[in-house]
């Protein structure tokens, strides 16, 4: 029964460990018989209204832990779609190259972070959102990219709009 209880807090320490910040969770399911979800989050800009992003990772069942070990880590594998979803406000954003992160999520105790940072291109006035992991798996980070068009959409900017170089 003792060996039961400890199974059952390592659980509870692995999904609190695998809880993340910023999003909500629209969607679930399950991947295979041994309890492996694929979930699927809506995260809102905090800096940019009218842009909703989705963003799908894997979340490892409590069968998979108990077979492979490695209790407090989620694999780096996601993907992210964002859409207009209402009229665009940008607020004041980060323009230069490496934009700014709106989200992140802890994949693992210690070390690996889900991230999804917003990267504006003024030339072609578009935002781009990408997800990757902080850690790299097998030689490369894992990444997706989605990209939100600003041209031809009545865009609200509460400071000066970048101009394209």
């Amino acid at each position: 029964m003792d060996i039961l209880k400890t199974a059952s807090a390592l659980v509870s320490v692995c999904l609190l460990a695998a809880c993340g910040g910023g999003g909500t969770e629209v969607g679930e399911f399950k991947n295979d018989w041994t309890g492996n979800e694929i979930k699927i989050m809506q995260l809102q800009d905090p800096k940019v209204a009218g842009v909703v992003c989705h963003l799908a990772h894997f979340d490892r069942g409590v069968w998979d832990r108990l077979g492979k070990g490695n209790w407090f880590e989620n694999p780096s594998n996601s993907s992210i779609s964002c859409l207009q979803s209402g009229p665009i406000t940008v607020g004041r954003i980060d323009t230069d190259k490496s934009g700014e992160e709106v989200f992140d999520q802890s994949q693992s105790l210690v070390f690996k972070q889900l991230a999804v940072r917003r990267i504006y291109d003024a030339s072609s006035d578009s935002l781009m959102y990408v997800s990757f992991s902080r850690t790299i798996v097998d030689g490369s980070a894992k990444m997706s990219l989605s990209t939100v068009p600003l041209y031809g959409q009545e865009v609200t900017w509460t400071g000066a709009k970048p101009a394209a170089e």
